[in-house]
């Protein structure tokens, strides 16, 4: 777990004195002795009516433990119990949840808000996380979430996502959280990494977010929408974007500097 240091007592001791940036900054980058790296913690949001368990099932039969073993992943239920049919009944065992419910056209939603505070509630909990996987209903809050917590309407009392990974996903089709999650003048800005399916039937609008996203990485892959399996390349990318959040989770420079910076505001 990541420890937050105080500053050291030359700051609160010399406020007249002038420290450098740069050394503010080594400061920030220094470990301390015996401090182990943490694997990135990342929150699993799973399918519509299906489950934690179900998730969690899919990732641990298809993804190889050289991929699960890097990563901290915790697997949580909907807030909602479905209120219909599952289609991954007879292939999973019940219980069956949902994030949120919606209209026919997908643009108007049932316990939005509710599901958005739910998931604070497991961050506030369980975290703190670095990052979030999502899948079908689970991959599209996912991807709307980064957005939503830069603008101070969801997550606003947890940490700053540092990455998302998309699975089967899309965007949101309500203007007014489209608006807010994503757009071209507000693109996503933290390191993405999608699964797009050749026959899955959310591809096309998982290729439209794929524009909004500052910087994504994208593992194609001939099923359909399903948490697929990885060949030989699509297990490189992965481990290439595994190194690259391993980075994201254990660099404390930046909650470093942000402390300082609070504790010299007190003094100013």
């Amino acid at each position: 777990m990541t420890t937050i240091f105080s500053p050291p007592a030359i700051y609160s001791n010399f406020i007249g004195e002038e420290i450098h940036e740069s050394e503010k900054k080594n400061m920030g980058n220094q470990k301390r002795i015996g401090e182990v790296e943490k694997k990135p913690r990342v929150l699993c949001l799973h399918g519509f009516r299906t489950s934690g368990e179900i998730i969690k099932k899919q990732v641990t039969t298809k993804w190889p433990e050289s991929v699960i073993n890097k990563l901290d992943l915790v697997y949580v239920d909907a807030p909602f119990p479905a209120e219909g049919k599952s289609e991954v009944q007879g292939i999973f065992d019940p219980p069956y949840y949902e994030w949120f419910q919606f209209d026919k056209d997908f643009t108007e939603y049932r316990n939005f808000e509710e599901c958005l505070e739910c998931i604070q509630d497991v961050m506030l909990k369980q975290g703190p996380f670095d990052g979030l996987l999502g899948f079908s209903q689970g991959a599209i809050l996912s991807a709307a979430l980064p957005g939503l917590q830069s603008k101070g309407l969801a997550l606003t009392k947890v940490p700053k996502i540092k990455f998302i990974i998309v699975i089967g996903g899309a965007m949101f089709r309500s203007p007014a959280v489209a608006e807010n999650a994503y757009s071209s003048s507000s693109p996503v800005q933290c390191p993405s990494l999608h699964f797009l399916g050749e026959t899955d039937f959310l591809r096309p609008y998982g290729e439209n977010l794929l524009e909004l996203c500052v910087d994504p990485v994208v593992i194609h892959h001939p099923r359909g929408h399903t948490i697929p399996r990885f060949d030989e390349k699509g297990l490189e990318m992965m481990f290439k974007f595994i190194d690259k959040i391993h980075q994201l989770a254990n660099d404390t420079s930046s909650v470093h500097e942000q402390v300082i910076e609070e504790e010299e505001a007190v003094y100013m």
